[in-house]
């Protein structure tokens, strides 16, 4: 099911476990979208072709259908998959309630890692990132190793 298509008392997320995914991963990588979906509710989201009303849209679904828990899954580096994980965060401080989920990022097509709520939230505040990245000059090297984006960007630098 589509996550912006889903009506949010639809009686099949009632107290389930949901698995919001970008709907990408089923090609980017089959295999893990198979173990993934097993014995979840799946909602795809679609960030390019969708709005942001996302926010308010899980908070309803939360809302309506008590979910046992959420997981997201989406790409690392994308900007439009994050999103989803900052709607999911949003989500709970509207609703002023505890929500049970977890985050992962499917790094290059093939590591899945867990992301802490926390270092979502650190994603939205960009001075606070360019502070820990001035400090930290490896963690540009970290980027480097996956970003097409910077890649690009340091070597233009470069021909200046």
């Amino acid at each position: 099911m589509k996550l912006m298509e889903t009506w949010v008392k639809t009686p099949c997320l009632k107290g389930k476990h949901l698995l919001i995914v970008s709907e990408c991963l089923q090609y980017v990588n089959p295999k893990l979208w198979r173990a993934l979906t097993k014995g979840k509710t799946v909602l795809t989201y679609f960030p390019e072709n969708e709005c942001s009303a996302s926010y308010g849209k899980i908070a309803s679904m939360i809302r309506s259908s008590s979910p046992k828990s959420i997981t997201v899954v989406t790409i690392d580096g994308s900007p439009h998959c994050f999103q989803l994980h900052a709607a999911v965060n949003e989500a709970e401080y509207i609703l002023g309630e505890k929500v049970e989920r977890e985050h992962y990022v499917l790094v290059d097509g093939k590591k899945l890692v867990k992301i802490d709520p926390n270092t979502i939230r650190l994603a939205r505040y960009l001075s606070v990132l360019d502070k820990f990245a001035g400090s930290n000059k490896g963690i540009l090297e970290e980027i480097e190793k996956h970003s097409l984006e910077y890649q690009r960007a340091k070597s233009l630098s470069l021909k200046k």
